[in-house]
């Protein structure tokens, strides 16, 4: 029996070993970790079980018969962060370029199966070369089987993508699929096709950073939903989501210990929002001052930045936040933030993640570069997902909430179930200036009479009682009492049902 054994732990460190040891130091000295110590680095320490170590390709062409390695490319497994149940696969770019074969592919698509019959997350680390060239179109087809499940999977099962190096080819869009991406500067990049081929087609010089890089796809593509300085930080960050994640869309979300007091006030809040309606305050501090100990994970920070989306926790429990940001663009709504809070609410209201909306804006952004880029179907985006939702939905409206903006914004009309205002408020079609006028045009080269309108314009309508009135206001709140609101709002809302027509599917302006 002891040589049976023996032979056993030989076959586990070759499998451990990878493409060797050549190749594991070359993937140290780009700054890289390998697939196994990446896993370790995910997973609570110890809790990793591995799946298909031997797993071998059957490719005969090119040669391939006489180059095998156990593992293919790939390790697949399940462990635990923080004590909850993660299935993950780790591409191994020491063996074959990570690239993808049959065999590979069938390891993915394991894993995925084994995390959608059990309800829950799964973790992709990307470090690969694309399709493996010598099995032709048995790696396509490899492809399309992990394509499949990624949308069988789709708000059901939380999937996370992580770009840890090269992800080419077939390979970008499995993580396209997923509901979230993030990449770590320097060593990854996301394309189509390469830097030599688009040489080759268009005759335009780009480097694969240029065509591909977190920089590319946190700020301009919107691709990827975050990027980190190294392979470390990025799963260690990785760790901190998955514990504000539902495991499954029926689980409800996780509850953490909090030493926060829910009904904290906060007199600070009370002076945040400056007397002069033009001048911009951060809304990330109000978000910090009313998350359980000022956590907030922010999601697609370099892209949209005027409009703020990610978790938090109050009274221990998940919330999502989308805010305006009247610190860039004084909030407004454009094309790029609607789509970047659309895709957000909708994953939100997928998992069962209540929404907070805070509110400040005063409007949509205007211009032709807005119109001919579609930002009537874009704006939509957001509309739709707001009026589709049927989580929780607790909006508080700070400042400015003008025009058809007003309305997107979890406004009641669209399905808010509490609607709170701050006394700062200003809740109308437009602002005072533009609103006096077009009423009164005739008083236009009048100074004195438009100054009188104007004040009496901004005494009626720009302030949170008109909409109160008429209850599509629940309550103007104190600034101070902001936290202690939405704590006791969320709960009373916790058990929230809501039928809708029956459908096969909704067809959102995409």
């Amino acid at each position: 029996m002891k040589h049976i054994l023996d032979e056993l732990e030989q076959r586990r460190a070759g499998a451990r070993l990878g493409g060797g040891v050549r190749r594991i130091d070359a993937q140290h000295t780009r700054g890289k970790l390998t697939a196994r110590e990446r896993i370790e680095l995910l997973l609570d320490t110890g809790s990793f079980e591995e799946f298909d170590t031997f797993v071998e390709h059957r490719c005969t062409d090119f040669g391939m018969a006489k180059v095998k390695t156990p593992g293919d490319g790939v390790v697949i497994g399940w462990g635990t962060v923080n004590g909850r149940k993660v299935f993950v696969f780790a591409k191994d770019f020491t063996v074959f370029g990570g690239s993808l074969s049959e065999a590979h592919a069938a390891k993915i698509t394991k894993i995925q199966d084994m995390a959608l019959r059990t309800r829950a997350p799964i973790i992709g680390l990307f470090d690969a070369g694309g399709a493996r060239i010598q099995e032709g179109v048995a790696a396509l087809g490899g492809y399309g089987e992990v394509f499949k499940r990624n949308v069988l999977a789709s708000g059901v099962i939380p999937q996370i993508s992580v770009i840890m190096g090269p992800c080419a080819g077939g390979d970008v869009y499995s993580p396209a699929m997923t509901d979230f991406i993030f990449m770590v500067r320097d060593t990854s990049y996301m394309f189509v096709t390469g830097p030599e081929v688009v040489k080759t087609v268009t005759n335009e010089t780009v480097t694969s950073e240029e065509l591909g890089g977190a920089k590319v796809h946190t700020t301009r593509s919107s691709v990827a939903d975050g990027a980190y300085e190294n392979d470390v930080e990025a799963l260690l960050q990785m760790r901190r989501l998955i514990d504000f994640l539902p495991a499954n869309n029926q689980s409800g979300v996780p509850h953490w210990p909090s030493f926060d007091e829910a009904e904290r006030l906060d007199a600070s809040l009370d002076t945040l929002v400056p007397d002069n309606p033009n001048k911009p305050y951060d809304m990330k501090e109000l978000i910090g001052k009313l998350t359980d100990e000022g956590d907030f994970f922010e999601i697609q920070q370099g892209f949209a930045a005027n409009i703020l989306t990610g978790f938090g926790r109050i009274e221990g429990r998940t919330v999502g936040f989308v805010a305006n940001q009247p610190m860039v663009l004084a909030g407004v709504l454009d094309s790029d933030a609607s789509r970047k809070a659309a895709r957000f609410v909708r994953f939100c209201d997928a998992f069962e993640i209540p929404i907070v909306t805070l509110v400040d804006v005063p409007g949509f952004l205007p211009g032709t570069s807005q119109e001919y880029g579609g930002l009537i179907k874009h704006g939509a985006k957001l509309l739709f997902a707001y009026s589709q939702a049927t989580v929780p939905l607790v909006t508080v409206i700070t400042r400015k909430a003008f025009g058809g903006a007003y309305d997107v914004m979890a406004s009641k009309h669209v399905g808010g179930d509490v609607n709170y205002a701050w006394p700062t408020a200003q809740i109308a079609v437009m602002g005072a200036k533009g609103a006096v006028e077009i009423i009164f045009r005739a008083d236009i080269d009048d100074p004195e009479k438009i100054a009188e309108r104007t004040k009496e314009y901004e005494q009626r309508f720009l302030s949170p009682f008109v909409a109160a009135e008429r209850g599509y206001i629940d309550e103007v709140i104190t600034p101070r009492s902001t936290r202690k609101r939405l704590a006791r709002a969320l709960s009373m809302l916790a058990s929230k049902k809501v039928e809708t027509p029956m459908k096969k599917h909704d067809n959102l302006p995409l």
